[in-house]
């Protein structure tokens, strides 16, 4: 779609419009699972469990999330409006739901009905409204933006990363201003806006009307024969990478409060958390938008993974975590990680889509992508509970200002993470091969 067509015909044809906005309102809508840490608590004390019983529904969300893209793509390839809509009943109605069983649980405490109904609210119809919402504007906008394919899938999965820091504080408002029962009231009440949001955006979403997607199932190869165009171990290198980056950025991520309140920052952590999500944001559009200016994009994952373990080791050489209270170089450093990872974590995001459109082409993109999500629900179940694993099985439990935490636990952390960045990174040398294009340039 040139860019003359585009501004010529009106808010129809506009890329803006038909790509771009409905895109964000998906995103920064689905986006607001990541503000689980926010509200965990509240809900294990409002329906009588654990938090690490409710933490469940977090980990399902992302593995239905992975799961759903997978097994869903060929809707979201097919019909963008069906996928559209899908995800935006799904997303407001597992809101609404876990609203409901949150109510539910409030009133009969340690009910197994209220925690089996959160993971399937929030975990199941949720993650399934999460990854059809996810993958539903990411064609469209490589469609509209065919020059600028990284600055416009940066841009969308920007608005998932961006949707922390935004909701986060009217969360935490909402939270604290509408009394009794405010956890559940915040859901029903959030399951509105976001459905409304999210319709608009299924409403406007578009592809360009010169992309024709073919119709005839003979005249379109299968996924797998798409994938036999290049060596099968290409494909494969993709997908443990993203998995492996996904992974460490959810193990660090995942202890990053506590880790921020053993460098002494506790009165800060708010401040912190939300210039990670910043950088997580910054990174998802920063990172795609350089990589359109390169000749092999697969070059921003070597940038990612090379600045991961620089500042890993640079922490675990001078033990920054257990050390760094009061010094101001080695908080700079154990800061520095957080933001750099946060950053690589977005960036791997943004990127996988039109590197696998480099790689394999646009005709089944929405397929391939779905099928490449699989690597985030698998690292959704593994990249957080492995890390908390560690924490506590090493190290010593300890109490600072009132608060118990294990510096050494989360400094072992590093050597789990930094060991998948190693191997990610001769991944992405070894068997993820240059493009056509690339070679050509």
């Amino acid at each position: 779609m040139s860019e003359q067509t585009s501004k010529s015909g009106g808010w129809r044809t506009n890329k803006w419009v038909r790509a771009a906005i409905p895109a964000l309102l998906l995103h920064c809508s689905i986006g607001t699972v990541y503000c689980w840490s926010i509200f965990s608590q509240e809900i294990a004390d409002y329906i009588g469990y654990s938090k690490g019983a409710t933490e469940w529904a977090f980990s399902f969300a992302i593995f239905f999330l992975g799961m759903s893209a997978a097994f869903l793509g060929n809707i979201v390839e097919k019909d963008i409006h069906k996928s559209s809509l899908i995800a935006t009943i799904c997303f407001a109605t597992g809101m609404a739901l876990t609203g409901f069983f949150i109510y539910y649980g409030g009133q009969h405490q340690q009910s197994p009905v209220a925690l089996i109904g959160i993971y399937l609210s929030y975990g199941f119809i949720m993650g399934v409204g999460l990854g059809t919402g996810y993958l539903s504007p990411v064609k469209t906008l490589m469609l509209w933006f065919q020059d600028r394919k990284g600055l416009a899938t940066g841009l969308a999965v920007a608005g998932f990363g961006a949707a922390k820091a935004i909701a986060s504080p009217i969360m935490q408002s909402m939270l604290e201003n509408l009394g009794e029962g405010g956890i559940y009231k915040m859901f029903i009440i959030l399951a509105v806006v976001y459905f409304i949001m999210m319709f608009i955006g299924h409403l406007l979403l578009a592809k360009p009307a010169d992309w024709h997607e073919p119709q005839d199932k003979d005249s379109k190869p299968s996924i797998i024969e798409v994938l036999k165009t290049k060596p099968i171990s290409n494909y494969v290198g993709i997908w443990v990478m993203f998995y492996i980056n996904i992974t460490c950025g959810l193990a660090l991520i995942s202890q990053e409060k506590m880790i921020v309140k053993c460098v002494g920052l506790a009165a800060y952590v708010g401040i912190i958390s939300t210039i990670s999500a910043i950088f997580n944001a910054g990174g998802r559009l920063g990172f795609s938008s350089w990589a359109d200016t390169m000749k092999d994009r697969n070059t921003i994952y070597k940038m990612i993974f090379i600045l991961s373990i620089v500042f890993t080791a640079l922490v675990m050489i001078t033990s920054g975590i257990k050390n760094g209270e009061g010094n101001g170089l080695l908080i700079f450093l154990v800061l520095a990680l957080i933001f750099i990872v946060n950053a690589g974590y977005g960036g791997g995001f943004s990127n996988v889509p039109t590197l696998l459109s480099d790689h394999y082409g646009m005709g089944s993109i929405s397929a391939i992508h779905g099928i490449t999500l699989s690597a985030w629900a698998f690292a959704g179940l593994t990249g957080n509970q492995v890390a908390t694993y560690i924490v506590n099985h090493s190290g010593e439990w300890i109490d600072h200002d009132g608060v118990k935490m294990n510096p050494v636990g989360y400094q072992n952390v590093l050597f789990f993470t930094i060991a998948l960045y190693i191997v990610a990174l001769i991944l992405c040398l070894v068997l993820v091969k240059p493009t056509d294009k690339s070679k050509q340039a």
